[in-house]
C-alpha cells in the first residue's frame, strides 16, 4: 500500500500548512513542535519520578512506625534513596553529634534537629521540583511564539494581496490558513505544558507537607528523648 502526503493547502492538511508557510513561520513551528516534545518528555518524567517518591515514602513511613529500635532501623534503611530516608537520616546524624558529648544543650539540640531536617526538607523538594520551569516556561511563552507566526504568516498575507491586487479569498486563504496553524501549535505546546506544572505543583507541595510531617514527628520523638533519665544525666 501506497501511502501519499496530502500537499495541497486548500485541504488544510498540516504537512501542506508547513510546506507552503514563510521560512519564519517555519522556524516557529518546528521550534513549537520541538517544545512540546520537550515538554511530554519531563511530564513523563516528572509522574515517573513523582509517583515513585510518594509510594516509596508511604512504604518507609509504614516501616518506621513499625520499628521498635531506631538505631537498628537507620541502619537497614538509612541509605535508601528516598526523600523521606534522607530527612530521617539527617535528623539520625544530628542527634548523634549533639549528644555525643557529656554535656547535652537541650535546646540547643531541639533547635539543630529542625534546622537540620528542614534544610533536608528543602534539599529533598528542590530535586523533586527540578524541571517543573521547564513546563512552566512552554506555557507561558509558547502562545506567543505562535501568536508571533501568526502576526508574520498574515503580514505575508496582506504582502501577497498587494501583489495580486486582488482580495479574493483564495489569494489571502492560505497565508491566513499557515498563521492560524502557528497558532494551534503554540497552543498544543502550552496547555498540556500549564496542566503539567498545575499538576505536579500540587504533587511536589503534597510531598513537602508529608514530609514536613514526617519531620516534626520524628523531631517530637527526638525532643522526648532528651527529656529521658539518661539524658538528664549527662545534662
Amino acid at each position: 500500500m501506497n501511502f501519499v502526503l496530502n500537499t495541497d493547502p486548500s485541504t488544510l492538511s498540516p504537512v501542506a500548512l508547513f510546506l507552503q508557510a514563510d521560512i519564519v513561520v517555519k522556524i516557529v513551528m518546528v521550534g513549537l513542535l520541538l517544545a512540546s516534545i520537550w515538554t511530554w518528555g519531563v511530564i513523563i518524567a516528572l509522574a515517573i519520578k513523582l509517583g515513585r517518591a510518594r509510594k516509596r515514602g508511604e512504604r518507609f513511613e509504614r516501616d518506621f512506625l513499625n520499628a521498635s529500635d531506631i538505631d537498628a532501623f537507620h541502619r537497614s534503611e538509612g541509605e535508601s534513596d528516598v526523600p523521606v530516608a534522607r530527612v530521617f537520616s539527617a535528623g539520625v546524624a544530628e542527634w548523634r553529634r549533639s549528644t555525643t558529648g557529656n554535656t547535652i544543650d537541650r535546646e540547643g539540640t531541639r533547635e539543630r534537629l529542625a534546622t537540620a531536617m528542614g534544610s533536608s526538607v528543602a534539599a529533598e523538594i528542590d530535586k523533586l521540583a527540578d524541571r517543573l520551569n521547564i513546563l512552566a516556561t512552554v506555557g507561558s511563552v509558547a502562545p506567543f511564539v505562535g501568536l508571533f507566526g501568526t502576526v508574520w504568516g498574515i503580514m505575508r498575507s496582506f504582502s501577497g494581496i498587494a501583489a495580486a491586487q486582488s482580495t479574493s479569498l483564495a489569494v489571502v486563504a492560505p497565508g491566513i490558513a499557515e498563521a492560524l496553524f502557528a497558532t494551534a501549535i503554540g497552543l498544543f505546546a502550552a496547555i498540556p505544558a500549564v496542566i503539567g506544572y498545575n499538576r505536579y505543583s500540587h504533587a511536589v507541595n503534597r510531598i513537602e507537607a508529608r514530609l514536613n510531617r514526617f519531620a516534626d514527628g520524628f523531631h517530637a520523638t527526638l525532643s522526648r528523648q532528651l527529656e529521658g533519665p539518661a539524658m538528664k544525666a549527662k545534662g
